[in-house]
């Protein structure tokens, strides 16, 4: 893929199209990809090229079955793409410019935003399912949630932030540090960069636990010193249990797993978002209270200043080759693949790790 800004749009002389393709969801399961207008930014906002936009593991339920805040809508939050076009007041920024761009849209004035707890914002606005998305070639963003970039990032590795700042937010709730005894469940994007994770902060054993013999296999990849498919032959590599324990299948039994899973004074993060109700088991519940284990939920990946540090630490590991991402790509393709692509996701009748889609390549 090409890392090349695009034209510099109504700054440097030329005319922005009027019309675009984008993959619009009218209704769950309900994907067309269809001609609409370019949008246009406000005061304070900028008009994206879209370079790259990652398919998250909520989209398929979303856009399959729960649907959006509002419809019709174009979906898409992990996503990286050139500056079009500046509205009024903004500064800072130049056209051409590759930004990352969190997903989250805070408030920025109830009093967890202004405590820098962004992630429980009171009043949140939200890309691809509360506001337009990027499965679409342009899109509108406030300027405050432009991420800049190291020099020479790949568009697709800062297409890529958002999960590796979310397993690394969640993460660092643990107390992580040089020494520790780490399992992760579920091996997808989240998971394959809390396994790198890890290792970068001297983690001595990192297992991981996943169904899919060819996920192992990225896990290995990714550093992981066992990967495993089952429960019990991570109980044997555990002996009392795990010092961290990061849950991001968001499966029922994985979550009773995790905990189950978690050792003497250790520490489980839920990361996985489930769709039904989670029971734990009552020997999960007395272990974990015997052994005074801690339970944390992880939602996003935001600290203060905005975004946070999450995302600022992974995107220069990653322009500097110590955080690897390319190998998780399974699929870049353009827009028109996106309903065909979602439905198989959604009947998993296709292997994937990350899918990319690139709404300006043909």
């Amino acid at each position: 893929m090409t890392t090349e800004a695009p034209t510099r749009g109504l700054a440097g002389g030329d005319v922005l199209p009027q019309t675009m393709t984008a993959a619009v969801m009218h209704a769950p399961g309900d994907i067309r990809v269809e001609a609409v207008a370019v949008p246009r930014p406000g005061p304070g906002q900028v008009l994206l090229k879209v370079a790259a936009c990652g398919v998250c593991g909520s989209d398929i339920p979303r856009m399959l079955r729960n649907g959006g805040y509002v419809m019709p809508i174009i979906c898409g939050h992990e996503f990286s793409g050139w500056i079009a076009e500046l509205g009024a007041g903004v500064t800072g920024f130049e056209v051409g410019e590759l930004v990352s761009v969190p997903p989250l849209i805070p408030c920025r004035t109830c009093d967890f935003c202004l405590k820098g707890a962004f992630g429980l914002c009171e009043d949140y606005d939200y890309f691809g399912s509360r506001s337009d998305g990027a499965y679409a070639q342009y899109v509108v963003s406030p300027v405050g949630n432009l991420l800049k970039l190291p020099a020479g990032i790949d568009p697709r590795a800062a297409a890529m932030i958002d999960p590796a700042a979310i397993a690394l937010h969640g993460l660092w709730k643990t107390g992580l540090r040089a020494g520790h005894r780490v399992l992760v469940i579920g091996a997808g994007p989240i998971g394959l960069f809390a396994v790198q994770w890890a290792r970068l902060h001297g983690a001595t054993e990192v297992v991981t636990v996943d169904l899919s013999e060819e996920k192992a296999a990225m896990a290995r990849e990714a550093g992981a010193t066992a990967a495993v498919q089952s429960a019990d032959e991570a109980r044997a590599l555990g002996g009392r249990g795990f010092d961290i324990v990061l849950e991001s299948a968001g499966v029922p039994a994985t979550a009773d797993m995790a905990a189950d899973l978690t050792g003497p004074h250790g520490h489980a993060v839920f990361i996985g978002i489930p769709h039904a109700p989670v029971p734990l088991g009552k020997d999960t519940f007395n272990r974990f209270m015997r052994l005074e284990a801690s339970l944390h939920g992880s939602w996003n990946s935001f600290s203060a200043p905005f975004p946070g540090d999450e995302w600022r630490t992974s995107a220069q590991l990653m322009s500097t080759g110590a955080l690897k991402w390319e190998f998780m790509i399974t699929h870049e393709l353009p827009l028109s693949a996106l309903p065909q692509t979602m439905h198989q996701l959604g009947e998993r009748s296709i292997f994937s790790s990350k899918v990319l889609f690139l709404p300006n390549e043909d």
